[in-house]
Formats: C-alpha cells, sequence, structure tokens
C-alpha cells in the first residue's frame, strides 16, 4: 500500500482489499520522473548522484595564496614585535670587552620576560643594560638605513642605535665588593675563581677597587677583557659611583645565536655558588622581614600596655 504526503484536497479513502488508484502525474511531468521534473537525486544503479544544480565538472574556488599573504606577514610582524617587547630581542656585540666569552660581531638572546615578574640580575649572569649615564660618551653610532630601522624595530634585527652595554654583573645590592692589586676580585671576602677573563689579564691590576658596600637596586659590572674594558671601576667618580640602576637592565643574555658555530649558552660560573657567598645578602634579607615584624606588632603591645593600665587605675 503506497502512502503519500496530503495535498490539502479530499481524497477518497483507502479501502481493504481495494487496489489504490495511481495519481495521474502533474502537468511538464512525464511518466517515470519525479514530480517537479528535476533528479532524483539518484543514478541508474541507485548510488547517490549529483544535486539539483550541482555542476560535477566544477572544482570548489579555494581563496587565493596570494590574497592571504598581507594578513599572514601583518600576523608575523605583529608576533615578533611582541617577542621582541615582552620575550626575547636579540644584540649585536660592538666591542671586544667581553672576550672570550663573547666576541665582537655574536649576537646574543637577552631574555627580557623575568624582569617584568620582578626577576633582578643575579651574580655571575651577563646582562644587557642601558648606558647609565655617560659610559658610552664620544663612542660613534652607526647610521643604520630605513629597512635596518624597520627591522631592529620588530625584532629580526639588532639595534644598531640603542646605547646599551654588556657586562658581567659582579655583586649585587647588599654585596661588599673589592680587589686589591696583584689579588682576585672578592666578594662578601670570598674570592672569585674566573676561568672566564681573558688570557693574560689580571682580574683588576689596571684599576683597583673597594671594599665598598653595593647599595639598594644596584648592581657592580665587570667585562671578562678586564684590561679593555671599561666598567663599573671606571666611572666611581660619575652620579652612580660606577654601579648600575636595576631598572637601566634589559635582561640576561642567555644564548649565543650567530654565528652558528659558536652557538652556546651563557651559564652562571661555578665560582658564583660556592659556600659562604650568600652570607651577607642573607643577613641583610632576613632582617628586613624581622624589622617589619617589630614595626607592626608595636602598635598592638601600646594599645595592650594601654587597656592594663586603665583597668588598674582606680576610679
Amino acid at each position: 500500500m503506497a502512502v503519500g504526503a496530503r495535498s490539502g484536497h479530499e481524497q477518497p479513502d483507502d479501502r481493504p482489499g481495494k487496489p489504490a488508484e495511481p495519481s495521474p502525474p502533474m502537468s511538464g511531468d512525464s511518466p517515470g520522473e519525479p514530480p517537479g521534473g528535476g533528479s532524483s537525486g539518484f543514478s541508474d544503479d541507485g548510488s547517490p548522484g549529483p544535486a539539483e544544480g550541482d555542476d560535477p565538472g566544477r572544482k570548489k574556488q579555494q581563496r587565493s595564496f596570494w590574497k592571504e599573504l598581507p594578513l599572514l606577514i601583518g600576523i608575523a610582524l605583529i608576533l615578533a614585535l611582541l617577542i621582541k617587547t615582552f620575550l626575547v630581542q636579540a644584540f649585536s656585540i660592538p666591542s671586544d670587552s667581553m672576550q672570550n666569552t663573547l666576541q665582537r660581531g655574536d649576537r646574543v638572546l637577552v631574555d627580557k620576560l623575568t624582569p617584568w615578574f620582578g626577576s633582578e640580575p643575579e651574580r655571575g649572569e651577563v646582562v644587557v643594560f642601558h648606558d647609565p649615564g655617560g659610559w658610552l660618551l664620544g663612542e660613534p653610532t652607526p647610521e643604520p638605513n630605513v629597512l635596518q630601522k624597520f627591522l631592529s624595530f620588530i625584532g629580526l634585527m639588532p639595534s644598531a642605535e640603542e646605547k646599551d652595554l654588556i657586562k658581567r654583573t659582579i655583586a649585587i645590592a647588599g654585596d661588599t665588593v673589592e680587589c686589591k692589586k696583584g689579588g682576585p676580585v672578592k666578594v662578601n671576602g670570598k674570592a672569585l675563581n674566573e676561568p672566564y677573563i681573558y688570557p693574560g689579564n689580571t682580574a683588576c691590576d689596571d684599576q683597583p677597587f673597594g671594599p665598598f658596600k653595593v647599595p639598594k637596586d644596584r648592581i657592580w659590572v665587570m667585562g671578562d677583557h678586564r684590561q679593555n674594558s671599561k666598567d663599573s671601576r671606571y666611572h666611581m667618580e660619575d652620579s652612580n659611583e660606577g654601579f648600575v640602576p636595576v631598572d637601566k637592565v634589559v635582561g640576561r643574555a642567555v644564548v649565543v645565536a650567530w654565528p652558528v658555530n659558536r652557538w652556546s649558552t651563557l651559564s652562571v660560573p661555578s665560582t658564583f655558588g660556592q659556600p659562604g657567598l650568600n652570607a651577607a645578602a642573607s643577613v641583610a634579607v632576613s632582617s628586613a622581614p624581622l624589622a617589619m615584624g617589630a614595626m607592626g606588632a608595636l602598635p598592638i603591645v601600646l594599645w595592650r600596655r594601654k587597656r592594663l593600665t586603665t583597668a588598674h587605675t582606680p576610679r
């Protein structure tokens, strides 16, 4: 028994035993074709065929690569700018003051992320910092072309215009640092074993210094090529007394990225982890919470004492 959709017109009831009468073909329909004259959606062998209006020979048109290229370039430039601003930045080594750790022309990658979270330079780290004031006075500044300026701005090329320096952090806030002629550099009374110093150089014979204590939010820096580095020792007469303000530090140099045959990480030498080196700093740090606790407890003690005095006063 065939069942069809109701059209809204009265149809005779199907009666048991009476064969259903076939509906007459609609106008324009030929026998064997579905109503409407369209394709049934099936091929002769019963398999699904192309839907009505589809052209089997037409391929789906894809978006042109050249239309998407500007968008891809724009996204890449934005990502490069964000990485340079918040994550890492490339710097070029312009001098020999950090030989043999770094050679002139090396490209280093500097970590700029951790300073955003309050991290400060540690002893032994190689850091890049802005000129604290007059350290690069008289040094020639290259004149980059427009393309170099653009690539430097987005972080794809080291900046040639920025007046930055790169040195090794020797002492941090709270440390006592000194170096006598013919002797080693001492931090908190502990002599440093410095195998990274340029061969044939002395620790400080060209410019002895100290002892003095590194002020708060300052660091003392020196180049590895001691007899060819105008570092903290040579700026003790300036406004910062040779110290570098922590807020001038761009970040820590973590890896030599170029040239490829000089690829290496810039780790902290083991001499800065020797026992006792942190003793003075630890005392300074541990005394700070104690002092803050005493200041917080003082009002409570005074209030309690006043209350007890009032309670025992005869009325």
